[in-house]
Parts: C-alpha cells; structure tokens; sequence
C-alpha cells in the first residue's frame, strides 16, 4: 500500500516550522545514551540562495543543563509539531471504522553551534516572526536598558541540518465520503485546513 503521509514538499516542511516553530530539541548525553536531554526553544528555518533547507536559527538558555550537552555533543533532532487531533466514528460518520489520530510532523537532525555573534539576530528574528501578525507588532527595543541583562542569559546559535523528514498522517487514504464527513464534522479549523491541502498528495 502506498504511504500516502511521507508524501510531502518543501514548501510543507516551511509552512509548517513557520506556522508551529516550537521545537523539541532531543539529543543524547554525553556518556550515557539513556541520558536524554530534551528542552522547548522556538526556532526558524533558513534556506539557501535555491531555496533548500540548509539550517535553524534559535538561542538556548545558559542556565539550562542541555546547553553543555549540547556544547559537548552538538547533533540533536528537532521535532516540531503541527495541528494534530482524536478523530471519532463520528467523525466519519460510521459506527464500524475504528478511531485515529491525525497530525503533521517534522523532524530535522542537525549540528548545533553556539555564537554569541547571532544572539541578537535570533533574538529579533524570532520575536518578528511571532509578532508579524499583530496589527503593532512588539519589537526588542521595547525593553530598553532590560535588553542588555536579559540577553547575558542566552546564546544564539544555527544548527547546520543534516536531514529532513516529515510524517503528514492526515486522512489521505480514507474514502471520499469518509474524507468529507470528517472535513464537515471536526471542529479543529487547523487540522481540517492541512487535511484538505494533504489529500492532493496522493
């Protein structure tokens, strides 16, 4: 049968990071494999001059315990997370099909290096990104003489990706009629809105 949910673009994998840019970053320990370090920070996607994925910008709290991990081990996998829901039998309309779940992942392995030289990019880039949509978006300077202290406690950093892979389980192989009825049924807009932009991947 055809996996119908590694069926992807680029342009899927940017939507998505754009629109859900809070990442797990998940890396290894040290000595110990079992010694998983796993921490929350929103990132940005960067592409090259032909519009290929080539690395994330982000910062990373110093006062976290990964950021040495990190420093010491610098490959990690960032997993982001897009609209993802329970989808019921009536949803689809039919007593007898058995309850999923749909969602859109992304995940990307990459090298994380630290610089201090980007922390104030990263910084302004994703408090841009987050406020694009406000009618008077907020900006850094805001903060005025705050900025300086809160800074001291981060570090920019890029990582350089080294793979890309997404997982878009989102109805594309369920009958018409049992696509449409979950499309008129479920009440997460988001979900219905990816749903509707997967099934032409088939």
């Amino acid at each position: 049968m055809a996996d119908y949910f590694s069926k992807w673009t680029l342009a899927d994998i940017c939507d998505l990071i754009a629109d859900y840019p809070m990442a797990s970053i998940i890396s290894a320990g040290v000595t110990d494999c079992a010694d998983i370090s796993v921490s929350e920070m929103p990132m940005l996607l960067d592409l090259d001059a032909d519009g290929q994925p080539v690395s994330l910008l982000g910062h990373f709290p110093l006062r976290n315990p990964h950021y040495a991990v990190l420093k010491e081990q610098p490959r990690a996998v960032f997993s982001f997370h897009g609209p993802n829901d329970y989808v019921s039998p009536s949803h689809a309309g039919k007593s007898d099909w058995a309850p999923t779940w749909n969602f859109a992942t992304v995940r990307i392995v990459a090298d994380v290096y630290f610089d201090d030289a980007l922390t104030d990019e990263a910084l302004e880039r994703v408090v841009a990104h987050m406020e694009r949509n406000q009618q008077d978006p907020w900006n850094l300077s805001a903060l005025g003489a705050r900025y300086e202290k809160l800074r001291r406690g981060v570090m920019g950093f890029r990582a350089q990706i080294r793979s890309v892979s997404g997982r878009f389980k989102l109805g594309q192989d369920e009958s018409d009629v049992v696509f449409e009825n979950i499309l008129n049924q479920h009440g997460n807009e988001p979900l219905r809105q990816w749903m509707i932009r997967m099934r032409g991947r088939q």
